[in-house]
């Protein structure tokens, strides 16, 4: 037998296969699942299929196809006001994790720290202690679960190569707005520290106006890194196609990594979705109001129930608080809630290293189709 040491010792089975099997295996509705339960639009299925039999089934170039990284260009200057070099600035990935990973493994090295917000997106870590790196856990504070300004100020260093930060939020959808980058930008002034911003939900944002995007900060735009998805933007996320946007000499490092992990990324889907961003970038920009209406029917659904809901500003997630009905830990409840009333969702305790000790809260999915929800309603209305 061959002997090893594992490079990721304390990494096992996540929790969404965990929940998912059990879910399967009792035939329960699956709100835990991160994914819609809906097909894509039409168009982008015909335009895969159309570029597929035109015989664009080669490599597409490391950076991106030409025509996806001016659309994205074109979407980023009409939705935010700002202009992107398709050329310097935009890369395509498979898949917004493969930007995530690519990013840290380019910048962070051996003893370097880098300061995540739990509850975090379980990708982080595991990137970071393969980087030779140290994540400095900073736990989100209140129910909107808010930056500890704080904590994150007496946790810079001269050890800090990186800040993560995810917003919108997966699993809260919390978001940050403004005045926090802003307070975010004076803490880094003058420090050697990037900023890799998640916004993979970016498009489902709720509140008045659009996500709030950071790089209309010129304070700190040649030190972002900014990650994106088209799965989540297009309810294709087995498509695997990501993005991220950063300053020329930034991108030039993280491409270096990219080249060696997947070096391009499927091409037909590439050219569908530069044609879709063309031909139906409305879709895109009113993606916010499309899960609006479904966060809010489950919201309002859920207003006479024992459950306290903590609606969400972003994002296709929903937090439940559950304190009220059972003092079983969230893993406990969630296995609880798939064989004795065969709905299924996910314990946020996962996302933390420590998570408070007397946090009750599970989420759920809403990225589901109108059965769907109807028939969650009536489970959850019955708890």
């Amino acid at each position: 037998m061959f002997n090893f040491s594992s490079k990721l010792p304390n990494v096992g089975q996540t929790i969404f296969t965990t929940i998912s099997a059990k879910a399967t295996a009792c035939g329960a509705l699956n709100l835990g699942q991160g994914f819609p339960d809906f097909d894509g639009d039409e168009f982008l299925k015909q335009r895969v299929t159309h570029y597929i039999e035109e015989g664009f089934n080669q490599y597409a170039p490391m950076t991106g196809v030409q025509s996806l990284r001016e659309s994205i260009s074109t979407y980023f200057n009409k939705k935010y006001s700002l202009k992107i070099n398709p050329d310097t600035e935009v890369t395509v990935t498979s898949g917004a994790t493969e930007a995530l990973t690519a990013s840290i493994l380019a910048f962070v090295k051996e003893g370097d720290e880098v300061i995540i917000f739990d509850p975090s997106y379980d990708s982080y870590a595991p990137s970071i202690e393969l980087a030779g790196g140290v994540a400095i856990r900073l736990n989100l504070v209140g129910e909107n679960f808010s930056i500890p300004f704080k904590k994150l100020e007496e946790s810079l260093s001269d050890k800090t190569r990186m800040i993560i930060i995810n917003s919108p939020h997966n699993p809260t959808g919390s978001s940050l707005g403004e005045a926090d980058w802003k307070r975010i930008a004076t803490l880094i002034a003058e420090r050697n520290i990037l900023i890799l911003s998640d916004e993979v939900y970016e498009g489902i944002y709720f509140n008045e106006g659009n996500h709030f995007n950071p790089r209309k900060l010129e304070a700190i735009r040649d030190s972002l890194i900014s990650v994106y998805s088209f799965g989540k933007s297009c309810h294709m996320t087995g498509w695997k196609v990501g993005y991220f946007i950063a300053s020329e000499n930034l991108s030039y490092e993280v491409r270096k990594l990219h080249q060696y992990i997947t070096f391009s990324t499927f091409t037909p889907a590439q050219m569908a979705l530069a044609d879709y961003l063309g031909e139906k970038m409305d879709n895109f920009l009113e993606l916010g109001e499309f899960y609006k209406k479904k966060c809010n029917f489950l919201v309002e659904g859920l207003k006479e129930s024992r459950f306290k809901v903590l609606k969400p500003s972003s994002t296709y997630f929903c937090l439940l608080d559950y304190s009220e009905i059972s003092s079983l830990s969230d893993v406990d409840f969630c296995m609880k809630l798939i064989e004795e009333h065969s709905i299924a969702a996910i314990p946020i305790s996962v996302f933390y290293e420590n998570a408070p000790k007397d946090q009750r809260i599970i989420r759920l999915c809403f990225a589901k189709n109108q059965e769907t929800l109807e028939r969650a309603l009536e489970i959850l209305n019955t708890i």
